[in-house]
């Protein structure tokens, strides 16, 4: 028994709370940033030339004295999320519904699935000009361009999960006199279900991508404009800083997606922490 015992000494410590946080990965996170914003720093009041690149500080001290005082370029901002929302939603719904009717049979997948693949292999800027024929110059065409790209990642990702749905689930859905609709409803979509959400965070990103594109190269007033009038007037603080802007409404839209991925997944839900379940 005197082997047994287990000597006070021996017992390790429990971990503090500056050892717990540093074993969280957002801490990594934030000391990469912490440390590319310092680099960015010294090389731009050290090195770099500044009709080119401006540091981070002179980037954030840009977006509080020309970016936010100016009522258009915030409502630009607006716009330009208002345009990638709808754009969004769009490709979702088509994406969704196109991509149940291709993968609902081998048949259908044979048929429209190749042209599909076909579609998404053509350079998306190439069609910009027959976008703006078709649209003109106005927020309609940066919802088309956007809806362009952020459709065929949904419309493949949907197909993809419908046919890695097993046979033996099927086989038995359709022995027990599952129909049509209750088959694809019960047994295809919950386990399409990750799939699906890898093509809504693709066909996000993409969406943005399209939509800033056509803000580029046909906007008249919004975030293009101002874009092409600061790299023009080779000042690029507010150049950067109207960058950082998108690059935050990117990152809380994939948030979102994320958020919602976490929630509606099988298998992402954490199980309840059992608390003070073994006694000591």
């Amino acid at each position: 028994m005197s082997d047994l015992a287990v000597s006070p000494n021996k017992i390790p410590a429990a971990p503090s709370a500056f050892a717990k946080a540093l074993r969280n990965p957002l801490w990594l996170r934030v000391a990469l940033l912490a440390g590319v914003a310092a680099l960015l720093e010294i090389y731009g009041r050290l090195y770099a030339d500044p009709a080119f690149m401006s540091p981070p500080s002179l980037i954030v001290n840009a977006f509080f004295t020309k970016i936010a005082p100016q009522p258009q370029i915030l409502l630009a901002l607006w716009y330009c999320v208002a345009q990638i929302a709808a754009a969004y939603a769009l490709s979702v719904m088509f994406g969704v519904v196109i991509g149940l009717a291709i993968g609902a049979s081998g048949f259908s997948r044979s048929a429209f699935f190749p042209i599909i693949l076909l579609l998404y292999a053509i350079p998306q800027v190439s069609l910009l000009p027959l976008v703006v024929l078709m649209f003109g110059l106005g927020p309609v065409a940066k919802i088309a361009f956007g809806f362009s790209h952020g459709v065929f990642p949904i419309i493949m990702n949907v197909v993809a999960g419908m046919r890695d749905v097993k046979e033996l689930h099927l086989r038995a859905a359709r022995s027990m006199g599952a129909s049509r609709m209750e088959t694809i409803r019960h047994v295809i979509l919950p386990h399409a279900v990750p799939s699906l959400f890898t093509g809504l965070r693709l066909g996000m990103t993409l969406t943005l991508l399209g939509v800033i594109l056509a803000e580029l190269y046909v906007s008249t007033g919004g975030i293009g404009y101002f874009t092409r009038v600061f790299a023009e007037s080779y000042d690029p603080a507010p150049l950067f800083a109207l960058t950082g802007c998108l690059a935050i409404i990117a990152v809380l839209f994939n948030e979102l997606v994320r958020l919602a991925q976490n929630k509606l997944t099988p298998g992402k839900r954490r199980p309840p922490t059992l608390k003070n379940s073994v006694k000591e």
